[in-house]
């Protein structure tokens, strides 16, 4: 209808940067992120991704990027194993670099020894850890993480952001997040921009966001 719910935002993420977006409940952010995974079509302006316009080449941008909803997309009837696996599958990586990145992901995120156990027996922490795991899988550009420690305890959220942050390191993966957690956002990101109600209202490393204020 006549809502708003992005509002002529401007933005750009460098290549190898921990991003974040920080805002409260209804801001835009899962809206944005949504339209630049392709699951939105902006109504106007223009989005490029990795080179790409994410809504005239849906396909070749998807295989640029990974995902991390804020719902849960296991399958707890099937095992981490096998979760990563069919992940594999459907992004076509090889089965023994699949079978090898699987086993990597799963022993970095502390997962291996549960690797063949149900993931509708796990903890919500192992399950939030198994997806970042999963999106890490086919070796992404760019991974999009919509507000992945949300109802996680303390320990669960630092074990979770040191394990995407020795990623960012090693493999140079370009990582875009949302949170309403400002400490988290100071703590992981390189830079943040903070929005409210459909618009950046500030952006800037983390120093420069509390010299602004």
């Amino acid at each position: 209808g006549d809502f708003t719910a992005v509002n002529d935002i401007s933005f750009d993420v460098a290549q190898g940067e921990i991003f974040a977006f920080l805002g409260p409940n209804g801001a835009g952010k899962t809206t944005t992120i949504k339209m630049l995974t392709t699951l939105l079509r902006p109504t106007s302006g223009r989005i490029e991704l990795d080179g790409l316009d994410p809504t005239a080449k849906q396909k070749l941008a998807r295989q640029r990027f990974g995902i991390v909803f804020q719902d849960p997309s296991l399958d707890g009837e099937q095992t981490a194993w096998e979760n990563m696996d069919l992940h594999g599958v459907l992004y076509h990586v090889p089965r023994k670099l699949r079978a090898q990145r699987t086993e990597e992901l799963l022993k970095l995120f502390e997962l291996w020894d549960r690797k063949d156990a149900y993931v509708k027996t796990f903890s919500g922490g192992m399950k939030r850890r198994l997806e970042i795991a999963r999106g890490f899988l086919h070796t992404p550009k760019i991974l999009f993480l919509d507000e992945p420690t949300t109802g996680l305890d303390p320990q669960s959220r630092n074990q979770l952001w040191t394990h995407v942050k020795r990623l960012n390191e090693t493999e140079k993966t370009t990582v875009f997040l949302t949170t309403h957690y400002m400490d988290e956002a100071d703590r992981v990101a390189h830079r943040i921009a903070i929005m409210d109600h459909g618009r950046i209202v500030a952006q800037g490393t983390s120093a420069e966001l509390k010299e602004q204020t």
